[in-house]
């Protein structure tokens, strides 16, 4: 049995943290009060095949009993057990076709203490539970998303991983579109993607790109069209009006539904990854606050906006 929650107690195994969307500093926004569980939830795997994984909502503390805040829904189920929710609730998706290139959101649903399958409350701390979904269970599969209420999880299976591209596939990745020496097609310099050690750190070759049309270009300082909207340029080559911003290549290779070529970046952060990978991602109606969902990157957790969330990078030279 594996623990997770904000707790930094011995009986946590692992301590999860609010995401801060954008990849900010901690310094830059603190977080006044966190809205993940002390004890939020446990994970019980199976020590034979095929190692099944059961997700429960609640944790065990240092006393061995079950965690529960006081503003938390509890009740006593027929059979005499008593039930429960976390305060915020513990939420689960599974993708239907599992994490591959043909996967399509699923339903997202509320797992109990004794792991019982629920609708979504109408807010994520509401009193009163959702329906019991009897048809469905709360074994995770590859590809399922955990929702504690200001942090998402990510659940990989060892075999889903075997199937994912890696770091050095990646990295290799990065090699060939730079080998290919894009242009910038203003200035003709070539255009270079930064390691992926260095993902903090404008470079002066880093491309950047126009998220409206897809135009990517090297660095420039002109073509703003507003005093107010700081980052609304105008793309030198459509004349499309848009934001601006430098291009990162997605390094966690856990995101990737397939091993295809950085083509697609998400609007407005500019993280880079395959299409269906993108596309994937663009479509996953994550969590937000107590009621809202929104999709966003998975490698930085910003909020997408635009037509599809992301767009198709065009390259000026030998990649196109």
């Amino acid at each position: 049995m594996f623990q997770v929650g904000r707790s930094t107690e011995s009986p946590i195994d692992f301590v999860v943290t609010d995401t801060i969307s954008g990849s900010q500093n901690n310094d830059e926004a603190q977080i006044t009060q966190s809205t993940i569980s002390r004890f939020a939830c446990r994970i019980v795997c199976d020590r034979n095949e095929p190692y099944t994984a059961r997700i429960f909502a609640a944790g065990f503390d240092s006393s061995k009993n079950i965690f529960l805040g006081e503003k938390a829904a509890k009740w006593k189920n027929p059979d005499g057990h008593m039930d429960g929710l976390t305060t915020n609730g513990v939420l689960v998706m599974h993708p239907r076709g599992g994490f591959t290139e043909e996967s399509q959101p699923g339903i997202w649903r509320e797992i109990s203490v004794c792991g019982d399958v629920y609708t979504l409350r109408e807010t994520r701390s509401a009193q009163q539970r959702g329906k019991l979904v009897e048809s469905e269970t709360n074994v995770l599969q590859d590809g399922s998303l955990i929702d504690l209420c200001g942090a998402t999880l990510l659940w990989r299976t060892a075999d889903g991983l075997f199937h994912t591209p890696t770091q050095k596939h990646i990295e290799a990745l990065r090699q060939e579109i730079n080998a290919a020496r894009p242009q910038c097609p203003v200035g003709l310099n070539t255009l270079a993607f930064p390691s992926i050690n260095r993902k903090e750190v404008v470079e002066e070759k880093q491309p950047w790109a126009y998220l409206s049309c897809g135009h990517v270009h090297g660095y420039h300082d002109w073509g703003h069209r507003s005093d107010t909207e700081a980052n609304e340029r105008e793309c030198p080559m459509c004349r499309t009006v848009g934001p601006y911003v430098p291009l990162w290549l997605g390094c966690e290779a856990g995101f990737y539904v397939d091993a295809g070529p950085p083509t697609h970046a998400f609007t407005p952060c500019g993280h880079v990854c395959s299409e269906k990978s993108a596309k994937y991602w663009s479509q996953i109606p994550l969590p937000h606050g107590t009621h809202a969902f929104h999709a966003a990157c998975p490698f930085c957790a910003t909020q997408l906006v635009g037509e599809q969330n992301c767009i198709k990078l065009i390259f000026q030279g030998p990649v196109d």
